[in-house]
């Protein structure tokens, strides 16, 4: 792929790369490939994850060796060079390396997402042009949410024609991703009312990415501000997002899946840590009559119920998955309410346990396991700030609507 400078004028037909144009990644071949690939990855990000959260330490080295290793590339489909792995390994590969590093998973989530935007884009030669970055190794962010707004839906970034071309202008939060990024899609509503994304090299002129992400949770994934101030774009780099809605398609519940299985991988991390931090340092109670805190019949019921709720999410969550796949040999209304309503089961669990889990961790572990030395907050802090992109309530509405009254779920991101 043919890369120019963010001045050029040719800028209008290429993917454009920020200060480090990315070494050819590795191509995936199989779903096999893709889980192992994610369980070495996971060994590398594990051990630091901690001190990068106690440090706020951005990582930029892990990112490179995560994009690098083909993952960011999974889901493109075969007949554009890519693996096209199922939504059940999508979901083990966010899990697995969530369970290393939430913040560094929660980076490639809307990088995935978006591949899923570029997928039902009607414009061949623009698809592929993304499709192809994503298999080379660019890393695509997101300037989508606002914090303003009466609702998530209220957008103030607007599309302007300007000069035979078009200009962006508006102010969005919640970018994670944009900071570490190659390309970044930028949501804005166009003359007619339509949302789109146009996706605008990181250092285009006017595009200012702000590290401000000061949240409780995921604290490295610098998911702060960007400022669009009169971003020229032409047509060739508007992805025409709203026909992800118009008509029934999977989008929702793979950008759903997604989340789900960041949060899973919390509740695995957390619920390991438990185990171990039992085993090795913590102390039996007293009144237990038990040499060994292992042996404390009420920590043994505690993990028993938390690895039961974690497999039940492991389950539902692979069967949302098993939804997606089938949804998308058939997109109908029938087959994207099932898949939505699976995942949305899925979430409700995988949020549950993620919490759960924190917070039985420092409630097993004792007085000890609440050092700075270990800070095992993070766990809980990242399960409470991740959880917080849509609200578990609404998912219950949902189900119970679908199964009760046969209301299928409003299509968009949230389900």
């Amino acid at each position: 792929m043919t890369i120019f400078s963010p001045g050029s004028p040719h800028v209008n037909n290429s993917v454009t790369a920020t200060a480090k144009v990315p070494e050819p990644a590795r191509i995936l071949h199989d779903d096999a490939e893709a889980i192992a690939v994610a369980t070495a990855l996971a060994e590398e990000f594990a051990p630091g994850a901690a001190d990068r959260d106690r440090d706020r330490r951005l990582p930029f080295a892990e990112l490179d060796l995560f994009s690098q290793s083909g993952l960011w590339g999974m889901t493109v489909p075969r007949v554009y060079g890519g693996a096209e792995v199922s939504y059940v390994t999508v979901a083990k590969v966010f899990s697995i390396i969530a369970s290393a590093d939430a913040s560094i998973a929660q980076i490639a989530q809307n990088h995935i997402s978006l591949l899923d935007i570029v997928r039902v884009d009607p414009d061949e030669t623009r698809k592929g042009r993304y499709f192809q970055a994503a298999l080379e190794g660019f890393r695509f962010g997101n300037a989508l949410s606002e914090k303003g707004g009466k609702t998530i839906f209220d957008m103030q970034t607007r599309l302007l024609r300007q000069d035979g071309g078009f200009v962006v202008k508006g102010q969005k939060f919640y970018c994670t991703g944009a900071l570490f990024a190659h390309i970044v899609p930028v949501y804005a509503i166009d003359e007619a009312g339509k949302g789109n994304l146009f996706l605008v090299p990181r250092d285009a002129p006017g595009l200012t990415v702000i590290d401000d992400w000061d949240g409780v949770g995921q604290r490295t994934t610098a998911s702060g501000t960007v400022i669009v101030d009169n971003v020229a774009v032409t047509e060739s780099q508007i992805v025409p997002s709203y026909l992800a809605f118009e008509r029934p398609t999977v989008h929702g519940p793979v950008a759903q899946i997604i989340q789900a299985a960041i949060d899973l991988g919390i509740a695995q991390r957390a619920i390991k840590e438990t185990a171990a931090f039992i085993r090795t340092k913590a102390r039996p109670w007293v009144d237990s009559g038990r040499d060994h805190a292992s042996e404390d019949v009420y920590s043994l019921e505690a993990i028993a119920d938390l690895t039961i709720r974690l497999h039940a999410a492991e389950a539902v969550l692979e069967g949302g998955g098993e939804l997606i796949d089938a949804g998308l040999l058939d997109e109908t209304e029938e087959t994207v309410a099932n898949a939505s309503i699976a995942v949305a089961e899925a979430k409700v669990l995988t949020t549950e346990i993620s919490l759960l889990a924190g917070e039985k961790l420092f409630e097993l572990g004792g007085s000890r396991s609440a050092l700075a030395a270990y800070n095992f907050s993070h766990l809980w802090r990242d399960a409470r700030t991740h959880t917080l992109h849509d609200p578990v309530r609404w998912k219950y509405h949902a189900i119970g609507n679908f199964y009760l009254n046969g209301v299928k779920p409003p299509r968009h991101s949230w389900l």
